[in-house]
């Protein structure tokens, strides 16, 4: 027997409880499936939306088992790529989504969608990290390869102080990048500095839209959380050929812009896909996480954690903007 936070809906309304489970009642996941001893998971977003019924998330069937973020140790395994006692990541893959996810004392996930804890990584700070330190790196990633690096000029990161915001910052800060921070949290900006930022923008400057089509160039590149009128607002002040990264939408899907930024600066737009990213692309930026963050920055980083039967509480929480960093879910507490 094991635990797991399971999801049932009823006429539209979802009700999150934690239920003792066998490992018989583990959804099949095709032929090169492992079976893990989960040990974190983390909360997102998307997992509030998920928990509270709040958003679209689920995609699968009912009833669920959420959280889109895993690491476990493997029991068994009928994947090449793994081994008994291995220790490995699940993020993505609509994990917790579509198929069941890391809310869970076991799970038995598609190999596939796995990859190795990376060595210098523990286990509680990949989860930290989780899908918001994934996407942060891969977002820092798409910046270098597009010419924005530590001498091209500032860096500006909105919405700096949630999960993938906040690792935005430590990433950049780690590396040399002069970074600065969006947000209107005032509360955040002793955090923000502590993780590296240099200076911190009121998120006012940019969610009004843009003044005009171009304006003065002032970033170098930009990792954007927030999407609407503070992308349209941060596309017209970036500097000629630089680059901005863009993962999130929770200042709206659409975005009202012009053409010129990109055809008379040259400015790159880069979309950032943490879900289905190749497993390839995935390690890399998993290995880089683990090389870039020291101890000394999970440390600073702002980490709750919490157990499997406070998730619906905290998922309540991150969805109502009342979360500053990482939620960290001990699913053997």
């Amino acid at each position: 027997m094991f635990s797991a936070l399971l999801l049932r809906s009823k006429k539209g309304d979802v009700r999150a409880d934690v239920c003792s489970l066998e490992a018989s009642d583990l959804p099949t996941v095709g032929d090169e499936a492992v079976l893990l001893e989960v040990l974190y998971s983390s909360l997102n977003y998307k997992d509030g939306l998920a928990v509270t019924g709040t958003g679209a998330v689920i995609r699968g069937e009912y009833p669920m088992v959420p959280g889109i973020d895993l690491v476990g140790r493997v029991q068994e395994s009928r994947h090449e790529g793994f081994d008994p006692g291995d220790l490995a990541i699940g993020t993505g893959w609509q994990l917790g989504e579509a198929v069941w996810g890391g809310y869970t004392q076991q799970a038995r996930v598609d190999g596939n969608t796995l990859v190795l804890l990376p060595a210098g990584l523990s286990p509680r700070q990949s989860m930290i990290a989780g899908t918001a330190g994934l996407t942060a790196m891969l977002s820092v990633l798409a910046l270098e390869e597009h010419g924005v690096g530590p001498d091209a000029g500032e860096v500006v990161v909105t919405g700096a102080s949630g999960g993938a915001g906040s690792l935005a910052v430590a990433l950049l800060g780690s590396l040399g990048y002069a970074a600065a921070a969006s947000t209107g949290s005032p509360e955040a900006h002793a955090y923000l500095r502590a993780l590296g930022a240099d200076r911190i923008v009121p998120r006012s400057e940019f969610e009004d839209g843009p003044a005009r089509p171009m304006d003065t160039g002032t970033w170098a590149g930009a990792i954007d959380a927030v999407g609407g009128d503070t992308l349209a607002t941060i596309l017209s002040q970036v500097q000629r050929h630089g680059s901005v990264a863009a993962f999130g939408n929770a200042g709206g899907h659409a975005l009202h812009t012009s053409v010129l930024p990109f055809i008379l600066r040259g400015v790159n737009l880069l979309g950032i896909d943490s879900n289905t990213c190749p497993n390839a692309r995935r390690r890399t930026a998993w290995e880089r996480l683990a090389d870039v963050l020291t101890d000394a920055h999970y440390e600073r980083i702002h980490a709750e954690t919490i157990a499997l039967d406070a998730v619906p509480e905290a998922a309540r929480r991150i969805v109502e903007g009342q979360v500053q960093g990482r939620i960290l879910v001990d699913v053997t507490a």
